[in-house]
């Protein structure tokens, strides 16, 4: 397996893994939206896709970071927004793989480092946690939809 940051080019193997995702939180799969969704971020540079990559090409994963600051540390920080491997992909290291990426990532933009959020239930945060996540307990945060 390799992690490579992906390009329009990885569109072909990032789109069932970014329809799998999105089907993963109860959306209904639109592969050709997400097809628009991704190149969308990769023309207007809003984001940054890892994607893992087996041996014979097949996408395994992929992490999206999303940038933002702080002001009060007036550094650039990273959201880790989407982490997903596919099921026949899971407790194989992918996740691993794709998060130790994102830190390098992180470190090499000289970025605060990386947030992330996730569902109370969402089974991933035993990763995290392995990994050295720190779960926030000093904030709270709010959603407005408009």
């Amino acid at each position: 397996m390799k992690v490579n940051k992906a390009t329009e080019a990885d569109l072909d193997q990032l789109v069932p893994l970014f329809n799998g995702y999105r089907m993963f939180y109860k959306q209904a799969s639109n592969p050709e939206a997400a097809r628009t969704f991704l190149t969308e971020r990769f023309q207007k540079k809003d984001s940054v896709i890892f994607l893992a990559i087996a041996p014979d090409g097949t996408g395994l994963g992929f992490t999206q970071l999303y940038p933002s600051f702080s002001s009060v540390s007036m550094q650039r920080t990273y959201i880790l927004n989407d982490l997903y491997v596919a099921s026949e992909a899971r407790k194989k290291g992918v996740g691993e793989a794709l998060m130790e990426t994102a830190k390098l990532f992180a470190i090499s933009e000289g970025s605060k480092g990386l947030t992330l959020e996730t569902d109370v239930d969402n089974p991933a945060q035993k990763l995290y946690q392995r990994l050295g996540w720190k779960k926030d307990t000093h904030v709270n945060h709010f959603t407005w939809e408009a």
